[in-house]
């Protein structure tokens, strides 16, 4: 029973071995010699990383190499068995062995790459690090660096674009591709009040809220308005707080650009009178009655206001009366000196006015500038001349209109050049020998300053919100810009309005 049982053994053992022969063929592949057929090649004429593809076969058509292959395994198998049994066991023994070394072999063994038509050749492969420094505009390698907003930096160049200082905090502001610190941003576009010099804070809903004048620009804090910050009664700019304004003593202050023109006493503004009254005369418009004309305070201007019955007053500052009653006004004799930011030692002197014609007097504010002490007479004179040429129950709209008009043509024609001056005069003083009376009452002309003020007072007549003053003007104006001044005030007197 045993010998049988020997047989089997020595039977299966032979079975074995050329199985595992077998085996080790296939797991070691082609010999070093043999060609792989299975490797890509070059094809001729192409370039080196232009590769050639075999057709790919079905997948249940196994490759012939594999095919012959086996055959080849089964035909030793089949000769080994035909050896004899030393053969065979003196082979068996290393039958394990060669298993574990062909195993190692195949894992050790280096496949070839397989091909990818849409990798990249070796000389058109780029950096992987393709990023460029927002500041020094160099490209950034590999290592550190920041990054915010699809924007990189070098470490070392993430500094601030106003004080030059790194970033360390964790908190910055980006413009474009600007990094600032945000107290620097802050201090070079977060917008400053023009009075109290500190930043112009946000409102409930976190927007920055502020009021700025519409000719000057100077922005200010909305509270400014209520905590009785003084306001240049020429200019209307805000007093700064490291500026002081000049005091007038009767609830007005003057900024120093308006003071330095401004018209102080009586004595003063003759001349700047006179020279009206020419500008008068040069458009054919004589004033044949010598009109008193007065500086007062602002307590005697509303005084007298009170006592005249006629014309409405332009609130809510009145700078100019045209008198018709007789009254008693106080005006200023001798122009008072500076202390400090006040006046001091003004005279002024009680003066009684009769009435000899159908106008008694002018009035006109003291310290105003000289352009708008000028635009204030040129209006109220022609208040007298409408009434000394019998011009009668005008309404408040045409006379006030066309009063405003003279004004601003006195202006335009301080401050602005012949060439560019609207020039109506011609229209009206046909028989005149020039067709525009001489531009200028001072001496050695204006400053840039007075300049600026004269286009100021002229923005403020033509941007004029009331009915009488505002619309009156702007309707009267571009009467006399279509018909002329003369063929406008005939109308006036034949119709009581303007020519449409």
């Amino acid at each position: 029973m045993a010998y049988p049982s020997r047989s089997c053994d020595r039977c299966s053992n032979e079975r074995r071995s050329s199985f595992m022969k077998w085996l080790c063929t296939f797991l070691k592949g082609q010999k070093p010699g043999e060609p792989n057929r299975r490797r890509p090649r070059v094809t001729a004429g192409e370039e080196e990383d232009t590769l050639w593809q075999p057709p790919v076969r079905p997948k249940n058509d196994p490759p012939r190499n594999d095919n012959e292959e086996l055959d080849r395994a089964i035909a030793e198998s089949l000769a080994e068995d035909a050896k004899s049994p030393k053969e065979r066991n003196h082979k068996g023994d290393n039958n394990d062995e060669d298993l574990a070394r062909a195993i190692q072999d195949s894992l050790n063994m280096n496949p070839y790459t397989p091909y990818n038509p849409y990798a990249p050749s070796q000389a058109q492969a780029q950096p992987r690090g393709h990023r460029v420094c927002g500041r020094c505009k160099h490209e950034i390698g590999h290592g550190h660096y920041l990054s915010c907003m699809g924007i990189y930096w070098h470490p070392q160049c993430f500094r601030c674009c106003s004080c030059g200082h790194p970033i360390r905090e964790t908190e910055f502001t980006l413009l474009g591709t600007d990094p600032y610190h945000k107290l620097c941003y802050k201090e070079l576009h977060h917008p400053k009040c023009d009075v109290c010099l500190q930043f112009i804070p946000t409102n409930r809903s976190g927007l920055i809220e502020y009021r700025a004048h519409p000719f000057w620009g100077q922005k200010y804090c909305p509270l400014h308005e209520q905590d009785r910050t003084p306001r240049c009664c020429s200019c209307e700019k805000m007093e700064p707080r490291n500026t002081k304004y000049m005091s007038l003593g009767d609830g007005r202050s003057l900024c120093m650009e308006c003071l330095g023109s401004a018209v102080m006493d009586t004595g003063e503004c003759q001349p700047l009178y006179h020279s009206i009254r020419d500008y008068y005369e040069g458009m054919n418009m004589k004033l044949d009655q010598q009109i008193p004309m007065l500086l007062v305070e602002r307590q005697a201007l509303n005084e007298a206001m009170e006592g005249e019955s006629k014309g409405p007053h332009h609130m809510p500052e009145t700078r100019g009366l045209c008198l018709s009653e007789e009254q008693t006004v106080t005006s200023i004799l001798r122009r008072p000196r500076i202390g400090g930011n006040r006046l001091l030692d003004m005279r002024t002197q009680p003066q009684k006015l009769t009435r000899r014609c159908e106008v008694t007097a002018i009035l006109v504010l003291y310290g105003l500038p000289r352009l708008l002490t000028g635009s204030i007479l040129a209006h109220e004179l022609m208040h007298g001349w409408l009434r000394l040429k019998g011009y009668r129950n005008l309404n408040a709209e045409v006379e006030e209109g066309i009063c405003q008009v003279m004004s601003y043509l006195w202006l335009e024609s301080e401050i602005l050049p012949a060439s560019s001056r609207h020039a109506p005069s011609s229209s009206y003083a046909s028989s005149s020998s020039s067709s525009y009376p001489p531009t200028s009452s001072k001496k050695g002309g204006i400053s840039h300053t007075e300049k600026k003020l004269g286009e100021f007072f002229m923005h403020q007549i033509a941007n004029d919100t009331s009915t009488a003053y505002g619309d009156g003007f702007r309707t009267a104006y571009a009467a006399v810009n279509k018909y002329g001044l003369r063929q406008t005030l005939n109308h006036i007197r034949l119709t009581g309005g303007f020519p449409v």
